[in-house]
């Protein structure tokens, strides 16, 4: 039996869908963490080769691994696989529910994206066990994004709690995480070149999953390991920016006024001794996810477009362009002729002004499936890759022009749930949730538009 109008539309809806989760399959699977590891580490007798440079393991009395990210356990997995028992000891930080076994490695979890206790108490046990490094000592520091709100060492002075109250702050203001990094590099006794500063004078391996957008070693999990490029006139800067100096807490205050006084010694900059035993190792990154998702829809048979891995911005800002895209393909085939696939990465902010729970991706999604009204080829799907979008379990979401349709119908007035900020909440209404739990890697968000 033929199917009806309604019928082949759902069917192609379906469809157009289930490309975007093998698009978002792809990506995943081109920036899985351990195998990231095993590319540019690897083991031939007692010889680490590590980007093209070799370290003979014959002379080191320890060999230490240390880190933080939501990437870090299938990263130390890896490490364990390639080291074995060579490992003396190590500890990593990740978020709760991104743990996973292993034998020598402590895989520490811990609050993220607010930081708590147990990112401090993780941290701690680092800085003590970097305490008796010398020359005869090989640090390898596993760093992937989440990485700073995961490992916390406040300044002396400075409380969790303040530095709880100015992340919030920072979330919930529109701050990029270039901005927020810079503000935690200068609170912080292991960010922004700190840990190097501890670690001297032993060798340093550094091997980073990119979740920052054009892959800036010292934005990185806030840069242990690198020289810091910014400064205390930077960090005050950026709470200046969003008006946040009037809520700063007093310790935070004074401490960034000692700062911008000269009283307090700033981060370690390009050129200190400090890094001279350091290198830093992209392993993976956002750009490698998006190249995967294009290979995947040209294998697919879709006329595909690499639009930008550079994508800044408002989220439902972006929505807009997004969906001016999809309607201009549908309407005059440019800039790719139908069936279309545009690929961008990058990572966009919120600035919160709702009571509501949501995410950057989600608030993308549903901004976009207002403007889509109308298109009846189109899907945009909006991924944060390490499967969590903000503080809930969604990873993102995926839209067609007949989402705002189906929650009107509802009695669901998407513009409400917008302007409360309230993404989950509106998907969950409509029973239409992106839900992927964890990835356990983070490189950045990732954008697909079908138009098909």
């Amino acid at each position: 039996m033929a199917q009806t109008p309604s019928q082949t539309e759902e069917t192609d809806r379906e469809r157009r869908r289930a490309l975007a989760l093998r698009l978002a399959d792809a990506a995943l699977a081109a920036v899985e963490p351990a195998l990231a590891v095993k590319r540019n580490v690897q083991l031939s007798g007692s010889t680490l080769s590590v980007a093209g440079r070799e370290y003979d393991l014959g002379r080191y009395d320890r060999i230490l691994v240390i880190g933080a990210g939501k990437a870090g356990a299938p990263m130390a997995q890896a490490i364990e696989e390639t080291l074995e028992d060579r490992i003396t000891s190590g500890i990593v930080n990740v978020k709760y529910g991104y743990g996973g076994p292993s034998k020598i490695i402590e895989i520490h979890e811990a609050g993220h994206p607010i930081p708590d206790e147990e990112g401090v108490a993780g941290a701690r046990k680092m800085v003590e066990m970097l305490a008796d490094s010398d020359d005869r000592t090989l640090v390898i520091a596993l760093m992937s994004g989440g990485g700073s709100a995961l490992m916390v060492a406040p300044v002396d002075g400075v409380t969790l709690t303040d530095k709880r109250q100015l992340t919030d702050s920072l979330l919930r203001s529109g701050a990029n995480i270039n901005e927020m990094n810079t503000v935690r590099k200068h609170l912080s006794l292991v960010k922004g070149g700190g840990l190097a500063r501890l670690a001297i004078p032993a060798d340093i391996i550094s091997l980073m999953v990119s979740d920052v957008i054009g892959s800036p070693l010292d934005v990185i999990a806030s840069g242990p390991t690198v020289a810091d490029t910014s400064t205390f006139g930077d960090a005050w800067g950026v709470v200046e920016k969003y008006g946040l100096i009037e809520d700063l807490p007093a310790s935070i205050r004074g401490h960034f006024e000692s700062g911008l006084a000269g009283r307090i010694e700033d981060t370690p900059k390009p050129g200190d001794p400090i890094f001279d035993k350091a290198i830093n190792v992209i392993v993976t990154s956002n750009e490698i996810a998006a190249g995967a998702a294009v290979q995947q829809a040209r294998a697919e048979g879709l006329n595909t477009l690499l639009l930008s891995t550079w994508v800044e911005g408002e989220a439902r800002e972006v929505a807009h362009v997004a969906t001016a895209i999809a309607r201009e393909i549908e309407y005059s085939g440019n800039p790719v002729p139908v069936p279309a696939c545009i690929v961008a990465g990058g990572e966009t902010t919120v600035n919160v002004r709702g009571e509501g729970i949501g995410g950057r991706n989600q608030e993308m999604a549903l901004a976009a499936a207002i403007q889509m009204a109308g298109l009846r080829r189109s899907l945009i799907m909006t991924l944060a890759t390490d499967g969590s979008d903000g503080p809930n379990d969604a990873a993102g979401g995926i839209v067609d022009g007949s989402t705002a349709e189906k929650a009107v119908r509802a009695g669901i007035d998407p513009d409400t749930y917008l302007a409360n900020n309230d993404s989950y909440n509106f998907f969950k209404q409509i029973d239409d949730q992106f839900i992927t739990g964890p990835t356990n890697t983070n490189v950045n968000d990732l954008i697909f538009i079908l138009v098909t």
